[in-house]
């Protein structure tokens, strides 16, 4: 299992959210030495499958796969032992695939480390992705819950069954933080400084939202992938992220 995050660049898993190999090898190139996690996600494994994590192994980075898989438990069981036979260590399927799913991909994932040698990977539980707001779970997934509950809920299956955190906002992270405890993995999706657009997400925070809540990991894309100055950008949020480490720590 991976440990937690210790400094502010570690805290910044960047999204390669680029279809382009070689625009992702500039990134990584670029940014390797100012965060801590490169997120591969739908697509560059679309256009280029397993070849995208052997770049981030060539360079020395280190890779968070966002495969959110949801699908009956043999089937993302079996994908997820492929990801710890090659190598990958750090993932996560949805917590909405119910108690079977995610109880049988922690089994089959530790299981095969054990067999191969290797740390068990680190599997995180995706609760409502950051496009959702309130009505589309009240009106389109006929959720009767406000999203906090719902995703609390979610958090707690997570525990449960086994897995080692959850994505979940800095809103929610903190009732998750209350009620499930220090130990439990919180990663935050759709972080956004206030000098930046929030695109198609609905659920944004800033990266002081997510340190002052108890997020340990926060996903940024688009502020620093799509600045002028990626290095610059990178290095603001990382002075966010320590100023707000520096005044939690004053208020405990």
């Amino acid at each position: 299992m991976i440990d937690k995050p210790l400094t502010a660049k570690d805290r910044i898993i960047l999204a390669l959210d680029v279809d382009n190999l070689k625009e992702a090898e500039s990134l990584v190139k670029e940014l390797k030495d100012y965060v801590g996690y490169f997120k591969i996600g739908l697509p560059l494994i679309v256009n280029y499958g397993f070849e995208a994590f052997r770049l981030l192994e060539e360079h020395g980075a280190k890779c968070y796969y966002d495969c959110k898989f949801h699908d009956i438990p043999h089937s993302v069981q079996k994908a997820c032992i492929s990801l710890v036979k090659n190598n990958i260590n750090f993932f996560n399927v949805h917590i909405q695939g119910g108690s079977k799913m995610t109880s049988a991909v922690v089994r089959a994932s530790r299981a095969a480390a054990k067999s191969m040698g290797v740390e068990p990977p680190t599997i995180l539980g995706v609760t409502l992705l950051s496009s959702f707001g309130q009505k589309t779970l009240t009106t389109e997934l006929c959720v009767d819950r406000n999203i906090e509950d719902f995703v609390l809920q979610l958090a707690k299956v997570a525990k449960e069954t086994g897995l080692d955190g959850v994505v979940a906002s800095a809103e929610e992270a903190k009732r998750i933080r209350k009620e499930i405890g220090d130990d439990f993995i919180v990663l935050c999706p759709a972080t956004r400084p206030t000098w930046a657009s929030v695109n198609d997400q609905v659920r944004v925070d800033t990266p002081r939202d997510a340190i002052m809540s108890g997020v340990d990991f926060m996903v940024v894309g688009r502020p620093i992938t799509a600045a002028d100055d990626p290095i610059g950008a990178a290095n603001l949020i990382i002075d966010e992220i320590e100023t707000a480490l520096e005044d939690k720590k004053a208020l405990k």
